[in-house]
């Protein structure tokens, strides 16, 4: 699957050297969540079928450095191909603001799309093309 190898490419390691908390979730409030992560690390951009179409910029952390404040009783789980991540989105305002899955180390990570990042300069991110579609 194409997204993920994306996906499992992604930081895994609790090595983050510039690492910040962020808070993100969904337009409308429903999911909310907590994620110490590194900005200053690439971004990826994949042309996947799925990130393609919703425009996502993705960067991956452990499952550890990830809480979910409010909103998994909105969530809805998507899986297509392998059925390997779980493309999560709300279900009052249809945002993706991250997925679930398993990293390149077999460890639980999660993929961020960082344009659901509270007060992210998108334009000053580190972004790297991912070519999800050919792989």
């Amino acid at each position: 699957m194409t997204y993920g190898r994306a996906f499992r490419s992604g930081v895994t390691g609790s090595d983050m050297s510039e690492s910040k908390t962020y808070s993100g979730g969904c337009h409308c409030g429903a999911v909310r969540y907590e994620v110490e992560l590194d900005l200053t690390k690439p971004v990826i951009s994949c042309n996947c079928s799925m990130c393609g179409r919703v425009g996502s910029l993705l960067t991956f952390v452990p499952a550890a450095n990830f809480k979910l404040l409010q909103g998994e009783d909105s969530l809805t789980d998507y899986q297509f191909n392998k059925h390997v991540i779980h493309h999560v989105f709300c279900n009052t305002c249809g945002i993706k603001s991250f997925a679930r899955g398993k990293g390149r180390d077999g460890g639980d990570t999660v993929a961020i799309n960082t344009r659901c990042l509270d007060g992210v300069e998108l334009d000053k991110l580190n972004v790297t093309a991912y070519d999800g579609k050919n792989k």
